[in-house]
């Protein structure tokens, strides 16, 4: 079975989140960056994987459930940063970020699976990805590919295949960056914590 590796920061007011701060405060913003957290560790703990390691900058908190080990990210570039967390698992490995709270249990099983693919690429609707998945990690398969920029998940799917790679796509995922994502979001994913959340604070906002 494979590693998932999941890449986050701790739900710190004026840390996280900072784009939703245009509609929230920023500890509404950390409080929605918590509840997507908790929603994607949960759907973690319930994918078939061997291990389950959260990648984290900054402290461990009350929201870490039982089944995840916590291990500190390195510092540098995103880049440097996702190919150090692949450095946590011990052979195949997921890795995912903490945008994506409407993520699912079968959507990560299908990238936990590499009987038939030395990788798997999940895109995101922003041009980024939101999951990838080495069968055999290795450093240079990230490094020096630009992020957080529009073309990031191009460049790094054709790092893949320009490696000679078997990639094979997950379904394309929307990123909560923005309050226009938040909105889209919630409503796609309904019976998160996310969606809960996001209804009440916009209640008190509208």
């Amino acid at each position: 079975m494979s590693t998932l590796l999941v890449i986050a920061k701790a739900p710190v007011p004026g840390r996280v989140k900072t784009r939703l701060t245009t509609r929230f405060t920023p500890q509404q913003a950390a409080d929605l960056a918590r509840a997507a957290l908790e929603d994607t560790l949960a759907a973690a703990l319930a994918a078939p994987a061997r291990q389950r390691v959260l990648v984290l900058d900054g402290q461990p908190g009350d929201w870490v459930p039982a089944g995840i080990e916590v291990v500190a990210q390195c510092a540098g570039g995103l880049d440097v940063r996702l190919a150090a967390a692949f450095a946590a698992a011990d052979g195949p490995a997921l890795l995912i970020g903490m945008d994506t709270p409407q993520v699912t249990p079968g959507l990560l099983a299908l990238g936990l699976d590499f009987a038939e693919a030395d990788a798997w690429f999940g895109p995101a609707e922003d041009g980024g990805f939101w999951a990838l998945g080495l069968a055999e990690p290795d450093p240079a398969l990230l490094l020096g590919v630009p992020m957080s920029v529009a073309h990031t998940g191009k460049v790094q799917r054709q790092r893949l295949t320009d490696a000679g790679l078997t990639v094979r796509d997950l379904p394309e995922l929307c990123d909560v960056d923005t309050p226009a994502d938040a909105e889209r979001v919630a409503v796609a994913a309904p019976r998160t914590r996310f969606a809960a959340l996001h209804a009440g604070l916009c209640a008190v906002t509208r």
